[in-house]
């Protein structure tokens, strides 16, 4: 949804928050979104190293699996870990402004949260999507 968005709207930053879980299910989309070579979308992992849906079981990102390294070898220009405070300050520019494809896996410490399914209403996501995308007024 955000390499069709970020195609749709180029003059536009789009930026794709995510988890790793997320992320290690759709590895395909590394090359698709580097091949397309769109340069204002960015993808920042929020990597607590859990798949939180479904028990916080620990993902390959808590072994040997490292996505800053797949999104280089898939061709992004800019692909970032963050540990720190520090090194989350300093990637911010890249987020922001950096023509990429751009890249940011940001580790997070892994805590319970209550369990809460997100969803799956199609006519409510588009709905929401649709206005925070184009304002309240688009759903008139």
């Amino acid at each position: 949804m955000g390499l069709g968005l970020a195609t749709a709207q180029p003059t536009k930053r789009v930026m794709v928050m995510t988890g790793d879980g997320e992320m290690l299910m759709a590895m395909g989309s590394f090359a698709t979104i580097a091949a397309q070579g769109v340069e204002n979308l960015a993808i920042v992992v929020f990597d607590n190293e859990r798949y939180g849906e479904t028990g916080m079981q620990a993902t390959h990102t808590a072994g040997p699996v490292d996505l800053v390294a797949v999104a280089k070898a898939c061709g992004f220009p800019v692909s970032i870990q963050v540990k720190t405070e520090a090194e989350l300050q300093a990637a911010l520019p890249a987020i922001k402004e950096t023509k990429g494809p751009v890249f940011v896996d940001i580790k997070v410490k892994a805590e319970p949260l209550p369990f809460i399914l997100p969803t799956k209403d199609g006519v409510h996501l588009k709905n929401r999507f649709r206005e925070k995308l184009l304002g309240p007024d688009s759903l008139l």
